[in-house]
């Protein structure tokens, strides 16, 4: 009989849990930063457009054609699969705007050119559909009167995602949940 009892919390405890995961993963990540919480290594992500915490160039904004800055970067682990830049967004007023996903960036990379094309496969990566609704980089574009940051996250993962081209950001994020092994981040500000 006791047996029995201790067999069905077992039970009970396996199964609470495996909802428990179905309720995680079916929600999935809803914030980029959800993908860095408690990753302690980090590298630099610079570029020579402009400097953490000032303002982006307009050559790189929406208005101006949307061509996206340079990028460069170092430190990043050795046993790196690949790298994924997501650019966004935080203060957009419908929440999070993502303006650029590019994923499977090869691991012996170590930066972007400025103008990476407007294709689905380029030699830097895989790119994903932006929220402006087109692949590839969409630059700043915040109400007028506004600033915004602009966030260039930078994930070393364990493994390549192999996502289609043209995914959209939540497909993008989820398949990074678990690989995460450093990031590094440049944030940008831009006003009109």
């Amino acid at each position: 009989m006791k047996k029995r009892i201790v067999l069905a919390a077992v039970i009970a405890i396996v199964a609470a849990a495996a909802v428990g995961v179905y309720i995680f993963t079916s929600k999935g990540v809803d914030n980029p930063e959800e993908l860095i919480s408690g990753v302690e290594l980090r590298f630099t992500l610079e570029s020579p457009g402009f400097a953490d915490g000032e303002p982006i160039p307009s050559i790189y904004s929406h208005e101006a054609g949307d061509l996206s800055p340079p990028l460069s970067w170092s430190d990043a682990p050795e046993d790196v699969a690949c790298f994924v830049l997501i650019v966004y967004d935080p203060d957009a007023p419908a929440g999070i705007f993502y303006h650029w996903l590019l994923y499977d960036i090869p691991a012996d990379l170590d930066g972007l050119p400025s103008g990476v094309p407007h294709e689905e496969t380029t030699e830097y990566g895989v790119q994903g559909r932006n929220d402006y609704g087109t692949i590839g980089y969409g630059g700043p574009y915040p109400p007028t009167g506004e600033t915004h940051r602009y966030v260039f996250l930078l994930l070393a993962l364990d493994r390549r995602l192999e996502l289609p081209p043209g995914s959209t950001a939540r497909e993008v994020l989820n398949a990074c949940v678990g690989h995460v092994i450093a990031y590094a981040k440049l944030v940008g500000t831009y006003g009109r």
